[in-house]
């Protein structure tokens, strides 16, 4: 399944973005399916959705999302309803705990007093992604599944600090529950008695075995060469920079960026000289980000709707088919497949350069558009190396050979961070 996130700056218009993707997608004759974390109605005024219907299926079994609803011909939209999925979460745990809440005289939770905790919505919006890749087409909404995915993810810090979930989570698991301890699952009991503490019991390596796999299973769908990012930014100098944070912070953890879309651009050629200085603003700021990014990226132009997203544009004052998103599909273009790119970082990340001839050392050279030298930061931690861009930061394990070496320096050189490393003579392998 193809899957493109949409995300940006803050009030960019990202819904509108996401929901023009999905109809382009779907105008191709693919089946598209998008998802949307936006609260309010604006998905329905761009798509003209009906009101959501609410879930029926019972919580252990329906995905985080209410039923998608076709709204054109190949496009079903729904909306991740965070809140009623952990209301069903918790609900769960509590019937399937009730015996041990029962033998600590515990009142279970009452369904309608559950709210939504803060932070539920980035753990809803990964099952969501798991879900609709794994979901079959009887629950899917569709006779034959999904082609597309387009997800409208939240503002581009949250979206990079959600998709930097799976790959942190399993390292807090991996070193809380150490996979290897479980060897000795025969021996709990004697190191019991000789420790004096209760030892780890089964049911607990199990469930962390579960959450590993389910985890894993999303982090290579968001590593996939088919899951790409839209940056979508309402150009301007305020926009500038936090547009290259967010591209830096997601080349750290190695989303690909397909496209950058400028939406809300306002006419040129304007007789008004206040809207005129509005518009030439608009077109500097456009200029720069064609320069940035342009040409391994392109820069995708959207015009100003002109009013907001739910007013009506059809014949007698009703909406036309497909909302006023319809008039951008066409410029938003499809969700079409990736191209490889040489950049691309790969499972074993990124590239070491071996310089021992020349200079005694190997370079890991790691890809970071966006970054400066002011939003760096590096820490070698025994086998692993910590590097901070800004507000992200990812902990990297360090390829075999780079762990006989010391980090000797460091520099930023046209996108690129290259860490130098000398080798060891105590840890090197000497030459016979």
């Amino acid at each position: 399944m193809r899957t493109v996130l949409v995300t940006g700056t803050g009030g960019a218009g990202r819904t509108t973005v996401a929901a023009a993707t999905a109809l382009a997608a779907a105008q191709e004759g693919r089946r598209t399916l998008l998802l949307t974390t936006d609260r309010d109605a604006t998905p329905e005024a761009l798509l003209g959705l009906p009101t959501p219907r609410p879930a029926t299926a019972p919580a252990d079994r329906r995905p985080p999302w209410n039923p998608p609803v076709e709204v054109a011909p190949g496009l079903w939209a729904a909306r991740i309803a965070a809140d009623d999925w952990f209301r069903g979460e918790l609900a769960t745990l509590q019937e399937r705990g009730r015996g041990a809440l029962d033998m600590l005289g515990a009142t279970p939770l009452d369904p309608e007093e559950l709210t939504g905790l803060p932070g539920m919505e980035a753990f809803a919006v990964l099952r969501a992604l798991r879900a609709a890749h794994d979901a079959e087409p009887d629950t899917a909404g569709a006779a034959a599944g999904w082609d597309v995915l387009v997800v409208d993810m939240p503002p581009a810090p949250d979206t990079i600090a959600v998709l930097a979930l799976p790959e942190q989570l399993r390292r807090y698991l991996r070193r809380l529950l150490p996979a290897e301890r479980q060897a000795a699952r025969a021996l709990r009991p004697m190191l019991a008695q000789l420790a004096g503490v209760p030892m780890p019991a089964q049911k607990l390596y199990e469930t962390a075995e579960r959450w590993e796999r389910e985890l894993a299973g999303v982090q290579d769908l968001i590593e996939s060469e088919a899951t790409t990012v839209r940056l979508v930014v309402d150009p301007g100098p305020l926009a500038d920079r936090a547009l290259r944070t967010a591209r830096a912070g997601l080349a750290l953890y190695g989303c690909r960026v397909e496209a950058v879309v400028a939406n809300r651009l306002l006419p040129t050629g304007t007789a008004d000289p206040w809207l005129a200085a509005l518009s030439g603003r608009q077109q500097a700021a456009l200029k720069e980000l064609h320069g940035q990014w342009a040409p391994d990226v392109p820069v995708r132009e959207l015009p100003h709707l002109g009013g907001d997203p739910g007013e009506a544009d059809g014949p007698a004052g009703a909406p036309r088919p497909g909302g006023p998103a319809a008039g951008l599909a066409a410029l938003a273009g499809p969700a079409g497949a990736p191209e490889p790119r040489p950049d691309r970082p790969a499972a074993e990340p990124w590239t070491v350069e071996d310089h021992l001839a020349d200079e005694g050392v190997l370079v890991w050279r790691l890809p970071l558009p966006g970054a400066d030298r002011d939003s760096l930061g590096l820490v070698r931690r025994g086998d692993e190396l910590i590097v901070t861009v800004g507000p992200f930061h990812r902990v990297l394990p360090l390829p075999s050979a780079l762990r006989r070496c010391t980090v000797s320096g460091a520099g930023l050189r046209d996108g690129h961070l290259h860490v130098r490393f000398t080798p060891d003579p105590e840890l090197w392998p000497k030459s016979v």
